[in-house]
């Protein structure tokens, strides 16, 4: 390696939300000469960052623009309603939409939620972002509906929050530019994600399989099971010899016939 060459790294963005540690970690043991460098972005510059290269792959909300770029749905996050800890729907598990028709749910302008008509009455203003949007919730401005682990980003103790039923929900992906400079890496990130393992195959060079250990060679010491049974041979075919190869021995106690007198 030249001295204007840099060694490789792995870049990787995601949105508020998302935690993606877990990974980190994995890729940290497994790729240690390899830096992985975070860049948190906001759910709408994700896709441009990863089209121009700013960074390698990165977790994005779905829906997004998907023009030259590929994505892998990982899992879906439950819609919950943030509250204050003394409102009426604090004392319930659960909520429907149509539930909050009275009520004024704030709709900021970084909703990452595929609404076609939010719940509630409209608020005089959107809020320009989420956190913002909690704020107004805190001084009881009106309630807020999105995905729970925002709720969880900006939770405050002061407010609370319930699942919402009737609503969309937001999916968390994986994706990446289709022409992307490092193939290798990339893929190497898709199986720490997937769950494989260091010793999957896929998108590396496989192990070659190991010569299996030799068995003793045939002029060593019997096995013990194989003495038993020629021992045994042997003695079957000895039938009533002795031990030292001659007729067995008369039994002690047999009687010889008597001689006939002549009259």
């Amino acid at each position: 390696m030249t001295g204007s060459e840099e060694p490789p790294s792995f870049r990787l963005a995601y949105v508020p939300g998302v935690t993606p540690s877990k990974w980190v970690r994995i890729w940290n043991e497994r790729l240690p000469e390899v830096p992985l460098i975070l860049a948190a972005v906001s759910a709408a510059q994700a896709p441009d960052v990863l089209r121009a290269r700013e960074a390698d792959a990165g977790f994005v909300r779905l829906p997004i623009d998907r023009t030259d770029l590929s994505a892998i749905p990982l899992y879906t996050e439950t819609t919950v309603v943030v509250v204050p800890k003394d409102h009426l729907v604090a004392a319930v598990e659960e909520i429907s939409a149509e539930e909050l028709a009275d009520e004024i749910v704030l709709h900021p302008l970084d909703d990452t939620l595929d609404w076609e008509r939010p719940p509630g009455r409209a608020a005089l203003e959107r809020p320009a972002t989420t956190e913002d949007a909690v704020e107004l919730v805190a001084a009881g401005i009106g309630l807020l509906v999105v995905p729970q682990s925002l709720a969880r980003l900006y939770h405050r103790k002061d407010l609370t929050y319930r699942t919402v039923t009737g609503v969309p929900e937001s999916r968390i992906a994986l994706s990446w530019a289709e022409e992307e400079v490092t193939p290798g890496l990339v893929e190497e990130f898709i199986g720490i994600v997937r769950g494989r393992t260091v010793n999957s195959t896929r998108g590396r060079t496989p192990t070659p399989p190991q010569p299996k250990q030799k068995r003793a060679d045939k002029g060593g010491a019997p096995r013990k099971a194989a003495a038993g049974k020629s021992s045994g041979k042997t003695a079957g075919k000895s039938g009533g010899k002795n031990a030292r190869g001659g007729a067995a021995a008369p039994k002690s106690g047999a009687k010889r016939a008597k001689p006939r007198r002549r009259p």
